[in-house]
């Protein structure tokens, strides 16, 4: 992947771009939510269901997928803010974007998902995609495998069943008792089983290419 040779900066290097993990524990400030991204991660699963999904189903996969990228990859696809909710985890800018509470740029949520219809969320066009490969021009290929893992593996779930498995199945994932509670990446990295120099690294490199893309 392209932003693999981010984790071999030298550490002052990063310190230089203000990105450095503060005691191993948190981040500058921030902001890896990449929302054209994010909207064709959405297309994707959408396109494979046939145009539409019940909206707890289409997060659910959603955040399947970005947990198994940072497992495998080290890296998000949507780079979104991961919340402990009562139905399961959630992708917080992503579930603002679905219910219509967020502003859409050029080219992002708005411009491939119409708006939702009492549970369901559906594509705006789905003639826009002819094929993944050739119009969700914004996931790299292993963005496109893990979606397309989490499809094959889960897309006959129906949504209460994926919100069982979230709970029963992620450790990550706290019952915030009717509220909402952030799942940090240290939290997840430790869940998944990396040693906290790991997590620290893969932080920071998040973090560097989060930077540099917005740069």
């Amino acid at each position: 992947m392209a932003v693999l040779f981010l984790a071999w900066l030298a550490p002052k290097s990063l310190e230089n771009l203000g990105l450095l993990v503060d005691n191993g524990r948190s981040m500058r400030d921030v902001n890896f939510f990449n929302e054209r991204r994010t909207a064709q991660a959405a297309a994707f699963l959408l396109h494979r269901s046939g145009g539409q999904l019940p909206l707890i189903k289409l997060m659910k996969l959603l955040y399947l997928a970005e947990r198994k990228s940072l497992q495998l990859y080290g890296v998000p696809i949507t780079g979104d803010k991961l919340v402990s909710m009562p139905n399961g985890p959630v992708l917080s800018k992503t579930y603002d974007h679905m219910n219509g509470a967020a502003m859409s740029e050029h080219g992002g949520w708005d411009s491939w998902i119409s708006d939702r219809a009492e549970h369901m969320v559906a594509l705006l066009d789905p003639s826009m995609i002819r094929s993944p490969e050739q119009d969700l021009l914004q996931l790299s290929d292993s963005d496109l495998e893990m979606l397309q893992s989490v499809w094959a593996e889960f897309g006959h779930w129906d949504r209460w069943q994926l919100v069982k498995y979230t709970h029963d199945n992620l450790p990550e994932w706290e019952d915030p008792q009717g509220s909402s509670q952030s799942i940090t990446y240290e939290k997840l990295f430790e869940v998944l089983g990396f040693g906290k120099e790991q997590a620290d690294a893969l932080i920071q490199r998040i973090s560097a290419q989060a930077y540099l893309s917005k740069a």
